[in-house]
């Protein structure tokens, strides 16, 4: 820089004092500094959406543009150096006239047009988790919601999101709209992905005296990936004790509801056919409990609570009926 770019003209020094007198007014902003170099602003929305906001002088200016640098704690990278690009480019606009307080006002009023930059850096993550050809990720900034399309072969599932305006203090609220599911499974997956956001702003209802101290995370990233991993594996999923697809290929069939193949899913989170469940629980031995051939987990299940030595006896009871039965077979022929 040239001793002369030193030197600010009038238009700047004008500029200058108007920034000084007219950006305090500006609502959420705080102006740091006012000098010949730059103008150095901070921009608070709310405790996790805040940035500083540097517009720096080139030889030339204002029928140069400035050059905005974005910061932020917060805020993800790359959404800072997109909307630092953004604002090059509105810079360009106001070519020969003051840029400071316009590119100020856009800056802040990006914020409030765009909630979701909160969580910029965990869509980029979800998306990459989706691979199919008709997946699909819609942001609504309006509205504050993430929704996604998640396909696995025949079967699909709709999910919306809705960041709310403290996030990530706040956990975000994820509402199934559409699937071609069975019923059970869609009810498991909307229980279990609030649940997961939950966990994610609340302590554990049972602290651990070993645990350590409960951190908040944001909760998008883990909600969105549980739901994309169910819907990826479970139409692929079989059944640990037959081998053969737990659900049907067509979603339109009802056997996963209805008739023998009737699909169970347990504790451990393995689908089973309830035939092949139901002879493996009610075969021995019983004493240490029945457990996942996929997991080696213990099954747990709402139809099999009763206990070992119930299951021994009424096998028992069986086998010798079974062996009645036989005597008198034998005694006929």
């Amino acid at each position: 820089m040239t001793s002369e770019a030193l030197i600010p003209s009038k238009e700047l020094t004008a500029e200058l004092e108007n920034v000084k007198l007219e950006l305090p007014k500006l609502q959420d902003v705080k102006l740091v500094a006012a000098v010949p170099q730059l103008v150095r602003s901070e921009i608070f929305k709310t405790e996790h959406k805040q940035v500083a906001v540097l517009c720096m002088f080139q030889p030339g200016y204002p029928d140069v543009p400035l050059v905005t640098e974005i910061k932020s704690k917060t805020l993800g990278y790359k959404f800072l150096q997109g909307l630092a690009k953004v604002c090059d480019t509105e810079a360009k606009k106001q070519l020969g006239k003051p840029q400071v307080l316009h590119i100020v006002q856009f800056v802040s009023s990006f914020l409030d047009g765009n909630p979701l930059c909160v969580c910029a850096d965990e869509i980029s993550l979800v998306k990459e988790k989706l691979s199919k050809e008709k997946d699909e990720v819609k942001l609504k900034q309006k509205s504050s919601q993430v929704t996604l399309k998640i396909c696995q072969e025949e079967y699909f599932l709709n999910l919306r999101i809705t960041v709310p305006d403290d996030y990530p203090l706040s956990q975000v609220t994820p509402e199934i709209t559409d699937h071609n599911f069975p019923e059970f499974l869609r009810t498991n997956f909307q229980a279990q992905a609030t649940e997961t956001a939950r966990q994610c702003v609340q302590p554990p209802l049972k602290k651990k005296p070993k645990d350590p101290p409960f951190v908040p995370k944001p909760s998008l990233r883990p909600v969105a990936e549980y739901v994309i991993d169910c819907v990826q594996k479970y139409p692929l999923e079989t059944c640990p004790l037959c081998n053969e697809r737990a659900l049907p290929v067509d979603p339109t069939n009802e056997s996963a509801t209805k008739g023998k193949h009737r699909v169970e899913k347990i504790y451990c989170g393995h689908l089973f056919h309830l035939i092949c469940l139901t002879k493996y629980m009610k075969k021995p031995p019983f004493s240490e409990g029945k457990f996942c051939p996929a997991c080696g987990k213990q099954i747990f299940h709402d139809k099999f609570k009763v206990s070992a030595k119930t299951l021994e006896d009424r096998w028992a009871h069986k086998q010798a009926k079974q062996r009645e039965l036989e005597e008198v077979v034998d005694f006929l022929d």
